[in-house]
Order: structure tokens, then C-alpha cells, then sequence
């Protein structure tokens, strides 16, 4: 590999792990608050929520908040890609599927955590296994479109 392939390639392996972290931000940020905190129980985040909330009532019946899961699952299936794309640069992309689904895993037992001292969060283990299955199916997915790719010529 030539000095400036070398050179281009940690170069693109740092900005796909600056992205993970970036997201990672995201969601403890995201977990510092409530949707209402964000915009006062009237802005946007409320807003789409109530409109999400009332779809699914409305279609399915249940009264349970499937909004809130589902921003956990959208969350970290981000994040379960951004990890395994940047682990796909070193590993195989079963190890980095592998790898990428055990550290966002432990990272939502860490936002579940920071939840506990987030005054209207809590700690929700249901919360956790929504994270885990999201990021599962991010790293499935970057590795499917992997597996995808031509092999490069050497």
C-alpha cells in the first residue's frame, strides 16, 4: 500500500470513528431530556410525539408509549452501524458485527444509568434491550451491505 493509500485510509477510519462518537453525544444528550424538556411541552418534539402516540392508538389500540422504543431502536441501530463500519476498517464484519452489538449494548446500560439521575427518566431494562436489538440490526445491516461489495483487487 502506498504511503498516501495508507495515509487516506487512517484518515477515513478516524472520521468514521469521530461519527460513532459524535452519535454517541447525541444520545446522552438525548437522554438528558425529556421530549417536553427540549420545547416546553409545546414545541416540535411534543408535538410529533402526541401525533406518533395518537397513530398508534388510533391503528392498533394500545395505549403503551411503542413512540419512545421506538427512538430507542432508531437510536442505536445508527449507532450499531457507525461501530461496525468503523470496526468493518480492521476486522472481519462478523467480528465487527460482533464487537459493534456488545459495545453498544454496554454503552445502553450506560445511558440506562445515566437515566436513573435524570430527573422525569428512569432506568427502564425494556428501554436497554431496545437499544441492544437497535444496534444489532445497524451492525446487521452495515454488514449485509458489506458482504454486498465487490472484493477490492489487490
Amino acid at each position: 500500500m502506498s504511503k498516501a493509500a495508507e495515509l487516506f485510509a487512517q484518515r477515513k477510519e478516524g472520521v468514521f470513528w469521530i461519527l460513532a462518537i459524535l452519535w454517541m453525544g447525541f444520545i446522552f444528550f438525548m437522554s438528558a431530556h425529556t421530549g417536553s424538556d427540549l420545547d416546553h411541552g409545546t414545541g416540535l418534539f411534543s408535538a410529533i410525539k402526541a401525533s406518533l402516540e395518537d397513530f398508534v392508538a388510533r391503528t392498533t389500540g394500545l395505549q403503551t408509549d411503542i413512540v419512545s422504543t421506538l427512538a430507542h431502536v432508531s437510536e442505536y441501530l445508527v449507532l450499531g452501524f457507525l461501530l461496525a463500519n468503523a470496526l468493518c476498517l480492521r476486522t472481519s464484519a462478523g467480528k465487527a458485527f460482533l464487537i459493534a452489538v456488545l459495545t453498544g449494548s454496554l454503552y445502553g446500560v450506560t445511558d440506562e444509568i445515566h437515566q436513573i439521575f435524570v430527573p422525569g427518566r428512569l432506568c427502564d431494562p425494556a428501554d436497554w434491550l431496545a437499544d441492544t436489538l437497535g444496534c444489532a440490526l445497524g451492525a446487521l445491516c452495515l454488514t449485509v451491505l458489506k458482504r454486498r461489495q465487490p472484493k477490492a483487487k489487490k
